[in-house]
């Protein structure tokens, strides 16, 4: 390559993957997984024996972290599954406005897209907020899904 080529990229964002790979052996229970492309809570695990052919296998029970739907996966232990990447952050409540909640996090950053829960967490949300007490929400997200998954008082 001379001093006048460049290369060019199309994309600039940081290469952070949604998901990344790990050996199923190495999943643990409380850890999180991919499941019929649903990131997952791994709830319960069992390894079968190898047989007379194969490798063994893992079996996975996993929970949606945002439908809270069970799931199952049999996996050779030996094989790859991805393990979604899954970030927490808590905002402080400002307004429940047309369903949607007014969050602003430690920053003074306002995050505006996300929608008031029909569960506990969206009446726990309402309530606090109507008898006017700091709130403080816990939002979950992974693989481009967010969902609410903690609401306490704020301690004061």
């Amino acid at each position: 390559m001379s001093d006048g080529d460049h290369e060019t990229f199309e994309s600039a964002d940081a290469g952070a993957s949604e998901t990344f790979p790990m050996q199923c052996s190495a999943l643990r229970k409380n850890g999180f997984v991919v499941i019929k492309s649903r990131p997952c809570k791994i709830v319960e695990m069992s390894t079968s024996k190898t047989g007379k052919h194969g490798h063994a296998k893992v079996h996975l029970v996993a929970i949606d972290i945002f439908t809270n739907k069970k799931l199952e996966d049999l996996c050779p232990s030996t094989h790859n599954m991805d393990v979604p990447v899954v970030k927490r952050e808590e905002y402080q409540l400002i307004n429940i406005d047309d369903g949607f909640l007014n969050l602003i996090d430690s920053n003074g950053n306002e995050k505006n897209d996300v929608r008031l829960p029909d569960n506990e967490f969206g009446e726990k949300a309402e309530q606090f907020f109507n008898d006017d007490k700091d709130t403080m929400i816990t939002i979950q997200t992974a693989m481009g899904e967010q969902g609410v998954v903690d609401v306490k008082e704020a301690s004061k």
